[in-house]
């Protein structure tokens, strides 16, 4: 049971951050390993998400907004993980070195646990993520970082 809903969690993280236009470069499965635990990460434009997944969520969809979606999992023999709830924060820093805080949201749907912040973005801004991770029980947090750029025409 618990590996279903595993792959369900894992099915509605692609769903979020699967359903890419042609010219925003992400990768669908991203994901760093933290010896008891695997964060799966991912940044995107909103305007590519389907304007009822983007209404069920609550997610503003336009070109020059874009997303962060995290999730947790706890590794678990013979599963591809058990969702776990984390404290994070975020912050993201353009090039030119703006920095910005990034609000994050808890979203659960089932046994399904993930993270997403929403943010404005500019035409070929690129914008270098650090997130702090610590998952509940775990005594300190570790860091994920990684660069993303968004397109917006």
């Amino acid at each position: 049971m618990k590996n279903k809903q595993t792959r369900r969690l894992l099915a509605i993280f692609g769903l979020l951050t699967g359903l890419l236009g042609a010219q925003t470069a992400v990768h669908a499965e991203n994901a760093m390993d933290y010896g008891n635990y695997t964060v799966h990460y991912n940044a995107l434009g909103t305007d590519v998400l389907p304007a009822q997944v983007a209404k069920t969520y609550g997610i503003t969809r336009s070109k020059n907004r874009g997303m962060i979606n995290i999730t947790v999992l706890k590794k678990v023999m013979g599963t591809t993980g058990q969702p776990v709830t984390a404290k994070m924060t975020a912050s993201a820093t353009n090039l030119t070195g703006q920095y910005r805080d990034l609000d994050l949201r808890e979203v659960r749907e089932g046994t399904a646990i993930y993270y997403i912040s929403e943010f404005r973005v500019s035409d070929q801004e690129t914008l270098d993520f650090t997130i702090k991770v610590q998952p509940q029980g775990q005594e300190s947090p570790f860091t994920l970082s990684f660069r993303q750029q968004f397109y917006t025409r």
